[in-house]
C-alpha cells in the first residue's frame, strides 16, 4: 500500500491487568513519528468500548495506519478481535503490531490475515522508516527491525539499532492528555499519592535463557543520562504533583555511576521510587551508593532471584555470578540500608523425570522458607515457568525435547488457558502435572497470607495480622493443601496479588 501526503496514525493500547499506567511504549513511538505523522491515542484501559472509539476515528477516512502494542496475556483479549475488526471494516488501513508478543511470536502474528507488519523490537527507528517507505512507495525491505509476509514466507529485516536515549524527542503527554487527563494515570500506590511510570532505558546487557527481552535486544542496552531522567521526574512533580515513580526499565540499575548520579539529584526532592535490577549487579555497589539511594527515596527494588539452587541458576544462563548464598546474603545487606528487596522465584523448570521436577519444586520452596526465616521483610513473588526461551540455549533444547509447542493461530492465544500461561499461572508444559501446579499455588496462598505484601496499602495492620494468624498453623506445619479458608479471607479482604496485578493502584 502506498500513501500520499502526511499520514495519520491511530495508536491503540489494549487493556492490561493494571489500568493505571501511562502507555510509555506508545508515547515513545509517537515521539519518533510526530514530525511526519498526525497521531491519535486510544487507550483500552480508559475506554468502556474501545472499538466504538476506534471505529469512529477510522470511519472519518483520515487514518491510514492502525498501530497496536501487544504484551502477552490480557492485552491479546482486545488486540486480536479489534485488529480483526479493523481489517474487516477498513481493509485499506495498514495494521502494525509492536511489543513483546509479536516480537517473540512473529510467525503466528504475521500469518494472520489482519496484521501487515510487525515491529521487531524498539519502534523508534523502525516505525518512522516504515511510514516514510509507505509514503514514498519504496521497498519496506530497507526498514530495519521489520517483519512481514511476502509470497507466503516470513521476511525479517536486520535488527534496528537502539536509538540514543538522550536525543529522543520529548514524550507527547500533551497529545495523550487531549483524550485522557494525565491525573488518571497517576494512581495512589504504596510508593506515594501520585505514582508515575517511567521508562529510561532500552534492553538489558544480560542474556538469561528464559527472558522475553533477550530475543529482542540480544544483550544490548542504552540508557538516558541521569540528569535528563532527574529533570523529567522533577518536571512531572512540578506539573502534575507526582511524588513517586516506578521505573519500568528491564534493568534500571545496570550502571552504578548513573544510578548514583540520579540519586544525588533526588535527595530532598520528595520522590520515592522503585525499579528492577540484578542481585549480582547491585551487590557490587558501594555501601555509600546504597545509602545514597535510600536517602534519595529508593524504597524497593525488584530482583529476579529465580531459584536458590546453584545448578538450576547455571542452567538458566543468567550470566553474572548470582548464587543461592548471595541471594540470602544480599537480602540482609539491602534491608540494612532500609531498601526492601522484592524477589521473584520461578518454579517448575523442566527436569529429566517427574521425580526430579518434584524434588526441584520442594528445594525451591525450602529455600524460600529459609529466606523468609532469615529476612522476613523480603517480598517474595512466585511464578510458574512459562517458556520464552532464547533459541540455541540448553534450556531451549530441553523444552523442545519435552514436546512443548506454542499455539499456531492468534485465535488459539485467546483461550483462558493461554492467557494464564502468559501470566505465569498455568504453564501448559508437559513436564508439570496438575498436582504440581496445585501444590505451587497452594504454597503461594499460604505464603502470601503468612507474609502479606507491603505493596497492598489497603489491608491495614489489623487485616495483615488477621491473615498472618490464620496462615500460621499451615505455614509452620507445611500443610499447604487446599487452603480454602485463606483464599476466602484474601478474597474478603480484596487482597492484591503482585504476581498477577502488580502494585495495588487506586485512582488518586
Amino acid at each position: 500500500m502506498e500513501y500520499q501526503g502526511k499520514l495519520s496514525v491511530l495508536l491503540f493500547n489494549p487493556k492490561a491487568a493494571n489500568s493505571f499506567r501511562v502507555p510509555n511504549s506508545l508515547l515513545h513511538l509517537a515521539a519518533s513519528i510526530e514530525h511526519i505523522a498526525d497521531v491519535v491515542f486510544v487507550d483500552g484501559n480508559r475506554e468502556t468500548d474501545p472499538w466504538s472509539v476506534i471505529h469512529e476515528f477510522l470511519a472519518t477516512g483520515r487514518f491510514q495506519i492502525f498501530g497496536c502494542t501487544v504484551m502477552p496475556g490480557p492485552q491479546l483479549q482486545q488486540a486480536v478481535p479489534i485488529t480483526r475488526k479493523v481489517r474487516e471494516t477498513f481493509p485499506d488501513v495498514t495494521t502494525v503490531w509492536g511489543g513483546y508478543f509479536p516480537s517473540n511470536q512473529p510467525a503466528v502474528v504475521i500469518r494472520s490475515p489482519w496484521v501487515d507488519y510487525v515491529i521487531d523490537g524498539p519502534g523508534e527507528v523502525a516505525m518512522p522508516a516504515l511510514l516514510q517507505a509507505l509514503t514514498r512507495g519504496t521497498p519496506v525491505d530497507e526498514v530495519p527491525g521489520l517483519i512481514f509476509e511476502r509470497d507466503g514466507r516470513m521476511v525479517r529485516t536486520p535488527k534496528a539499532p537502539i536509538p540514543d536515549q538522550d536525543i529522543r524527542a520529548t514524550l507527547p503527554l500533551r497529545r495523550l492528555a487531549e483524550r485522557y487527563p494525565i491525573a488518571g494515570y497517576l494512581p495512589r500506590t504504596f510508593l506515594g499519592r501520585r505514582t508515575h511510570a517511567m521508562h529510561t532505558s532500552m534492553g538489558c546487557p544480560f542474556t538469561c535463557s528464559f527472558c522475553a527481552v533477550v530475543p529482542i535486544y540480544q544483550g544490548r542496552w542504552k540508557a538516558r543520562s541521569a540528569d535528563l531522567v532527574a529533570d523529567e521526574v522533577l518536571a512531572m512533580r512540578d506539573a502534575h504533583g507526582v511524588d513517586a515513580v516506578e521505573f519500568t526499565d528491564n534493568n534500571f540499575f545496570v550502571a552504578e555511576k548513573r544510578v548514583a548520579a540520579f540519586a544525588s539529584r533526588m535527595v530532598g526532592q520528595g520522590i520515592t521510587w522503585w525499579g528492577e535490577g540484578r542481585i549480582d549487579t547491585i551487590d557490587q555497589y558501594a555501601d555509600a551508593t546504597l545509602a545514597l539511594m535510600r536517602d534519595a527515596g529508593c524504597r524497593m527494588i525488584f530482583f529476579g532471584a529465580e531459584s536458590g539452587d546453584d545448578e538450576m541458576l547455571a542452567s538458566m544462563d543468567k550470566g553474572g555470578r548470582q548464587s543461592g548464598a548471595q541471594i540470602l546474603q544480599f537480602a540482609q545487606r539491602l534491608l540494612s540500608f532500609g531498601i526492601i528487596p522484592e524477589y521473584s522465584f520461578v518454579l517448575g523448570f523442566p527436569r529429566p523425570t517427574e521425580a526430579e521436577v518434584w524434588a526441584q519444586i520442594h528445594r525451591d520452596i525450602a529455600f524460600i522458607r529459609q529466606l523468609k526465616e532469615q529476612s522476613p521483610e523480603t517480598e517474595v513473588i512466585l511464578y510458574i515457568y512459562s517458556p520464552v526461551p532464547t533459541e540455541g540455549s540448553d534450556l531451549h533444547d530441553r523444552i523442545l525435547a519435552a514436546g512443548f509447542t506454542f499455539p499456531e493461530t492468534l485465535e488459539d492465544w485467546l483461550s483462558p488457558a493461554w492467557e494464564n500461561f502468559d501470566l505465569h499461572r498455568n504453564p501448559l508444559t508437559p513436564w508439570l502435572t496438575p498436582e504440581m501446579i496445585r501444590h505451587i499455588h497452594d504454597f503461594e496462598t499460604v505464603l502470601n497470607a503468612r507474609y502479606p505484601t507491603r505493596t497492598d496499602f489497603t489491608i491495614g495492620n489489623w487485616g495483615r495480622r488477621m491473615m498472618q494468624m490464620a496462615a500460621a498453623p499451615r505455614y509452620h506445619t507445611g500443610l499447604y493443601r487446599l487452603p480454602l479458608e485463606l483464599k476466602l479471607l484474601q478474597r474478603l479482604r480484596r487482597y492484591t496479588r503482585p504476581e498477577v496485578e502488580g502494585f495495588r493502584a487506586e485512582a488518586s
